[in-house]
């Protein structure tokens, strides 16, 4: 479960890079937010799932689904909308595990041992590698600071919605719950989008390829999968798997677009995977 949630999560680079060409950002993601709570409710309906019960857990709900969905999809996309780099963009936000193991352990217990901080430290130093190795690297020529911003925002965004989710969402049915989520998510980005953007859509064959694959493929398929990695592991454990999307997204790169593959990035690629198994290993 989890090598296949870092893949999919993976994907997620890939469909955004077809589809932001046709969309702005917060549009976009308001019309996948859209698609994948019609599919959810759907999926609920059928199977007759619970659904959740009382204001307070519809509210935490709703908190969850804004972190997690709203505040770090959006903030990534915003980001390189705005001019920041991928590179850099992915590095801010790959600070999540460490901050991630800095609360988990007084906010639920969670025992960090020095082998496991040391594979926080090492992951991270892999990531670097095979994002630097990447075109345009961390290049901060005319940086844009409201893309940095934007990725703090994705940062604290899926950091504490890792953290909130474990705390008060575990229980969730994972239909009709995260239907819940992704309307939180969607009271969030429609507002500003409609606010800041035009809102116009150039559909073509390649918009909706890749909005059909973000809907069923990363919020029905990655995103459950998150949720259950988060019920039933720990927090630090869990956040380290992002250490291992940079590396498959620029694979995957590698094989879709042809971008290069250095021996930098390649030994980047061992090291974020051998920081992972320090990490998780019990």
């Amino acid at each position: 479960m989890p090598a296949l949630f870092v893949l999919l999560w993976s994907t997620g680079f890939i469909g955004a890079k077809y589809g932001l060409p046709y969309a702005e950002p917060f549009t976009f993601l308001s019309i996948r937010l859209v698609l994948i709570i019609v599919v959810l409710v759907g999926l609920g309906w059928v199977a007759k799932a619970p659904w959740p019960r009382g204001g307070k857990q519809i509210l935490h709900l709703l908190v969850s689904g804004s972190l997690v969905h709203a505040a770090y999809l959006g903030g990534v996309f915003a980001a390189i909308h705005h001019g920041l780099p991928s590179g850099m963009a992915a590095l801010l936000v790959g600070l999540q595990p460490l901050l991630t193991a800095l609360v988990a352990g007084p906010l639920f217990g969670e025992r960090i041992s020095l082998r496991q901080w040391g594979g926080l430290v090492l992951g991270l130093v892999g990531v670097s590698l095979v994002l630097a190795s990447r075109q345009g690297g961390f290049s901060v020529d005319g940086v844009s600071w409201l893309g940095v911003g934007f990725a703090m925002i994705a940062l604290a965004g899926i950091t504490i919605g890792t953290l909130y989710q474990k705390r008060f969402g575990a229980g969730m049915d994972l239909r009709t719950g995260s239907a819940v989520q992704y309307v939180g998510a969607l009271l969030v980005l429609l507002p500003v989008a409609m606010a800041t953007e035009t809102m116009q859509v150039q559909w073509s064959l390649q918009f909706v390829l890749a909005l059909a694959w973000l809907v069923l493929v990363l919020s029905l398929g990655a995103i459950t999968l998150l949720m259950m990695l988060i019920r039933n592991g720990e927090a630090a454990r869990v956040a380290s798997l992002f250490y291992l999307v940079p590396p498959v997204t620029a694979a995957l790169a590698w094989g879709l677009f042809g971008e290069v593959l250095t021996l930098s990035g390649l030994a980047g690629m061992g090291l974020a995977a051998l920081g992972v198994a320090l990490v998780i290993r019990r």
